[in-house]
């Protein structure tokens, strides 16, 4: 099963319209998302003019039987502290909340689908590229 957790920009991405994206998303059979991840694009979504029609795009994304929601727990909560131990041990820190977007990944046994280059300091963390899923 190919399986892959997505964050916010690959959302946005997608929701944009890039054919890159929508084709790797085409392509997987679960597509995991964070609670924290939905919490960035209800923010952004507020400090938008089309609150509404976001949210309701949203909803129809989270309700397709391939999406999975994934929320924080104790077990995540573990993920993220060996997450940060290792980023700081190298001198390499990333947002908070992409820590725990990469320990729901870990957790879950995901390849995270992300345009964020700053994950590539979290070591073991499998990421996908538009050529990685073929």
């Amino acid at each position: 099963m190919k399986k892959i957790l997505i964050d916010t920009t690959i959302y946005s991405l997608a929701m944009k319209g890039s054919e890159d994206v929508l084709d790797i998303l085409r392509t997987v059979d679960q597509i995991g998302i964070s609670a924290i991840s939905i919490g960035e694009l209800y923010s952004g979504f507020k400090g938008g003019k089309r609150q509404r029609e976001n949210k309701k795009e949203l909803n129809i994304f989270l309700d397709s039987p391939r999406v999975l929601v994934h929320h924080i727990d104790v077990e995540t909560a573990e993920y993220y502290a060996s997450v940060l131990n290792q980023l700081k041990r190298n001198g390499t820190p990333i947002p908070t909340i992409d820590i725990c977007i990469a320990a729901s990944a870990f957790q879950h046994g995901y390849r995270l689908f992300t345009n964020d280059k700053h994950f590539d300091y979290v070591q073991g963390l499998i990421l996908v590229d538009l050529f990685s899923m073929g």
